[in-house]
């Protein structure tokens, strides 16, 4: 099955998902539906509601809290992009202005906190502990994942279980909450909750490591974002990570001057934005000639593809549906996305 047929099949939810998703940036404070409106018409696939639908599937669930529960999941996602978009000076996102740019830094980490006690008080509504164990436990990783990231920011030292703590914590948790939820909601078995919650985990980390390889080899107009954004705010991830591995001192050396200066690292405390778009070019053409001499984009796409093995393989407690070849499918889809 492809991952279009996949996304079409769902559509139709995917919309309720985002009405709900715009019922819960409701309030007296025009600026929060205001922000909602340009978070949700400037698009997104969203992955981790639709693992949620795709679980509760599999899980034979077709019940009212589908939707509601994916559009929670969405929005502890957006928070925190909002969030992160605010700490990285990010300008774009998916293509379209960053809300910090539109409303000012201070509103938009004030929305961010409005949507994460917002969805968090609606899940309390479920009255389901376990629902909100996954979704308590998700908020806390995603915050330490952030929090180690900006501590290992342009830290060539950074260790391979450093950076999978980073990412596990970012992307990987929430995935894993929405799609132990989905369990949840259909009464499953302990088994096939923790089943689901750790091919959640691995598929999660498996997409989170797609993203920062396509950093560096999307087509900019696919990925929404100029290209090298990772290595300009000073984020080591899976191919810099192999590529000061293996590399040999003289090299190794020249990529640890080249993150200095492009991220404004370095001893002399400069800013990234200060130095030249050619100055930048000419860092991230040197990154790229690099990474192809020493396989760092084939090595790190083989740990994806690994993550995603094993991560199907948890699944197999599950009989053979057409839920589970879906499942399975857009797990495979997280490492053949352009963007």
């Amino acid at each position: 099955m492809k991952a279009e047929e996949i996304f079409r099949q769902y559509a139709s939810e995917l919309k309720a998902v985002e009405r709900e998703l715009l019922s819960i940036f409701d309030s007296s404070a025009a600026v929060i539906p205001l922000i909602g409106k340009h978070i949700v018409d400037s698009g997104g696939k969203r992955i981790r509601p639709l693992f949620l639908l795709m679980s509760a599937d599999l899980c034979g669930y077709h019940g009212d809290q589908r939707a509601h529960l994916g559009a929670i999941i969405e929005a502890i996602h957006t928070a925190s992009l909002l969030h992160d978009d605010v700490i990285d000076g990010a300008e774009t996102r998916r293509g379209e202005a960053a809300a910090h740019t539109v409303w000012g830094n201070q509103v938009v980490v004030l929305v961010g906190d409005f949507l994460y006690s917002n969805a968090l008080r609606l899940a309390v509504n479920q009255r389901n502990q376990k629902i909100m164990e996954a979704l308590s436990e998700a908020t806390t990783r995603m915050t330490e994942g952030e929090l180690l990231q900006l501590h290992k920011t342009g830290d060539p030292e950074i260790t391979m279980d450093e950076y999978f703590k980073i990412i596990s914590a970012k992307t990987g948790i929430l995935i894993s909450a929405a799609c132990r939820i989905g369990a949840v909601i259909a009464g499953q078995s302990e088994a096939r909750e923790k089943a689901l919650s750790e091919f959640g985990l691995k598929t999660g980390v498996a997409f989170q490591l797609a993203d920062d390889i396509l950093d560096y080899v999307a087509r900019q107009k696919d990925l929404g974002k100029k290209l090298g954004k990772d290595l300009d705010e000073g984020k080591i991830t899976m191919p810099l990570i192999h590529l000061l591995k293996v590399a040999p001192e003289t090299e190794r050396k020249e990529v640890i001057t080249i993150i200095e200066d492009t991220a404004g690292t370095g001893e002399n405390g400069s800013d990234a934005g200060d130095i030249t778009s050619d100055k930048r070019r000419t860092n991230l053409e040197r990154i790229t000639t690099l990474f192809t001499k020493y396989n760092a984009i084939e090595e790190s796409f083989n740990i994806a593809r690994r993550l995603v093995e094993e991560a199907k393989a948890e699944l197999e407690i599950f009989p053979d549906s057409d839920s589970k070849i879906a499942i399975l499918a857009m797990a495979d889809y997280t490492l053949m996305r352009k963007k």
